[in-house]
């Protein structure tokens, strides 16, 4: 057979089920056709011979239109798999399987997954550079062998009763089969007040109180014989040990590791573009492939806001200029908003934190207008990298607790930057007693959904779940980095990408969440990434040759942030927030006494954003 290499984005889904006259195509049909849109360019499903495992598949096709590429995929007449996402290093590893004995009929990732797992079993996923969600069912053992990608860039969720267990790349797909759509109480009370729409204390809860998600960096194992699984952690960050290393060492390593993350993340035959904001992550991305490449056809997708004080087109011009690239802009307004809001939540599913999803969600439109398939995107930096000036505190809090010299040095040179922190005698007392820190930041949260007004008392006091908060103990700048990466925060990020790549037929790769880089990153001594009054200092170092100096030593941080502010100003977006705000009192939730206040407009990313809150909340429950 002729050559092929495959890269597919997909949606997945299946049921095992203890009655085998339960299981067939149109069932199957019915779970896929519901997340039509993760895979729009075919269709594939399998059941097994005892018909008590089903397995169905879309299919983005990236690169190979052929049915070479086809899922569900078979393997040695064994294994079967359906499969979301890519394997990076798949050209890498097929060349070490075939050195061990096996032959490949393709070229797919897809195929190096099945050889691998037969070969390494589960230690498979230890091998592997990607962005995935699969299954793969093992005929000869009767398992089912799930697995999500270390960070959680691909979504997998699953329901388990003792009849069925069911799974797929949305809910939307479970309740195609008559699944009860069960809101997490809890959940939607953190989100009103606090903003939270996951907790830190389970990674396994969503916002569904009957729907699970395997957490990031697990795998599952289902048995037929005993209709039971368990769940294992296949990979964690060190974040205790520390490089001895010199800045220049450092720079050197990250421009290597970043470089071949971005080299991985390239391979394509279709076009592959770049989201580009204006900020270091994404201007740091488009600096390394113009390095890579020679040619420059690269297009880049940005939501610009012009009058917006926020408007990053200054610096994204910048950088396209730099590198003479092809720009393509969007600028999303209060009326797209108000036009695509229901099938912005109806992707989603579950509610979002701010319009910025929504910006994001424009330009993976723009991208498939323009029908590039592939966006590279910098998410994950500002957490790895303590990029955002929240972490600033968490930092001088470690130096002082360590009695550093450099303690009054960097809180001067951040003073001096005019960095957005605040510092007093409770961060004193922080760096001193961090545990009683946490447990104040705890209380302070319990008692905002304690106390919060608009919420009616019967629905705080049944469904106000204090073990659903969760801080971490934070000795050092690593720590939080490692509660933000892998506790709380990034995933959520991660899951509005998924979200608004797919509901376009579009694919996100993001190279500073490859998994060798992450790791050097949090070996590093904090100062390298804090520094001289800057945040990511080591990687403004290892791009400060090759990006304009307007770019490298930017202070605020932006990021596709609409006027939210002014949006909620619209006469009929606020007829939509009283809306929201009935439905709301009508369910129990609120207060009628909430109908009566006058709607308070915040930006993007304001604490006090219960507004917006109860629009999308609203939304989301009535569009599900």
């Amino acid at each position: 057979m002729g050559n092929f290499d495959i890269y597919t984005m997909c949606g997945i889904a299946g049921i095992i089920s203890k009655d085998s006259s339960v299981i067939n195509e149109v069932l199957l049909k019915k779970m896929t056709d519901s997340i039509a849109h993760r895979g729009p360019d075919g269709e594939g499903f399998w059941i097994n011979r005892n018909n008590t495992t089903g397995l169905g598949h879309r299919r983005l096709s990236i690169i190979d239109l052929s049915n070479a590429a086809a899922q569900p995929m078979h393997f040695l007449d064994r294994y079967t798999i359906i499969h979301n996402g890519e394997i990076y290093n798949y050209i890498e590893l097929r060349e070490q399987l075939i050195k061990q004995g096996y032959s490949f009929r393709s070229q797919s990732d897809t195929e190096v997954i099945l050889a691998a797992y037969d070969k390494y079993k589960e230690a498979c996923l230890q091998h592997f550079d990607g962005m995935f969600a699969f299954t793969i069912w093992d005929e000869k053992e009767q398992t089912l062998f799930c697995a999500r990608d270390r960070f959680g860039e691909k979504p997998f969720y699953y329901s388990f009763s003792e009849e069925q267990f069911l799974f797929a790349s949305e809910a939307k797909a479970l309740w195609a089969v008559g699944l009860e759509k069960k809101i997490n109480y809890p959940l939607l009370l953190n989100y009103l007040v606090l903003g939270y729409t996951q907790t830190a204390a389970d990674k396994t809860i969503t916002f569904f109180q009957n729907i699970f998600s395997l957490p990031a960096a697990h795998y599952l194992k289902f048995s037929t014989r005993s209709f039971s699984f368990d769940i294992n952690n296949y990979w964690d960050c060190d974040k205790e040990t520390k490089l001895s290393i010199t800045e220049k060492e450092a720079v050197e390593k990250i421009n290597e590791l970043f470089s071949n993350s971005v080299k991985r993340r390239l391979r394509s035959d279709v076009s592959v573009g770049t989201s580009l904001s204006g900020g270091l992550d994404s201007s740091s991305i488009v600096a390394t492939i113009n390095k890579i490449q020679s040619t420059n056809s690269l297009q880049t997708f940005s939501a610009v806001f012009p009058g917006f004080e926020k408007d990053e087109s200054p610096y994204v011009r910048s950088v396209t200029e730099r590198f003479n690239l092809k720009n393509y802009t969007v600028t999303p307004t209060v009326e797209d908003f108000i036009k695509d809001l229901g099938s912005l939540c109806f992707h989603h599913e579950v509610p979002f934190s701010s319009s910025s999803i929504f910006a994001q969600y424009k330009v993976f439109e723009l991208a498939k207008q323009q029908d590039v398939k592939v966006l590279l995107d910098g998410q994950g930096a500002d957490e790895i990298l303590a990029g955002y000036n929240k972490y600033i505190h968490w930092y001088l809090q470690e130096l002082l607790a360590a009695r550093n010299f450099k303690f009054v040095r960097e809180k001067n040179d951040l003073k001096k930057n005019k960095m957005d922190f605040s510092w007093g005698i409770r961060n004193y007392l922080a760096a001193w007693f961090p545990a009683q820190t946490t447990y104040r930041l705890e209380k302070r949260e319990i008692k905002k959904l304690s106390r919060f007004p608009d919420i009616r008392d019967e629905f705080r006091n049944e469904y106000l779940d204090k073990q659903s908060i969760f801080k971490p103990i934070v000795f050092k700048l690593n720590d939080i980095l490692y509660y933000s990466v892998f506790q709380s925060g990034l995933e959520e990020l991660l899951r509005y990408a998924d979200r608004n790549s797919m509901a376009h037929g579009r694919e996100v790769r993001l190279p500073f969440l490859n998994h060798e880089l992450v790791q050097f990153i949090f070996s590093l001594p904090s100062t390298y990434k804090i520094h001289e009054g800057y945040t990511k200092w080591i990687l403004r170092k290892s791009m400060e040759t090759v990006l304009p100096g307007s770019i490298i030593w930017r202070k605020e941080k932006i990021a596709f942030e609409p006027p939210q502010k002014k949006w909620m100003e619209n006469a009929l977006l606020e007829e939509f927030v009283r809306e929201a705000k009935q439905k709301l009192v009508k369910e129990g939730v609120l207060r009628s006494s909430a109908l009566n206040k006058k709607i308070q407009p915040h930006n993007a990313y304001a604490a006090e954003n219960h507004d917006w809150r109860y629009l999308i909340a609203s939304t989301c429950m009535n569009i599900i």
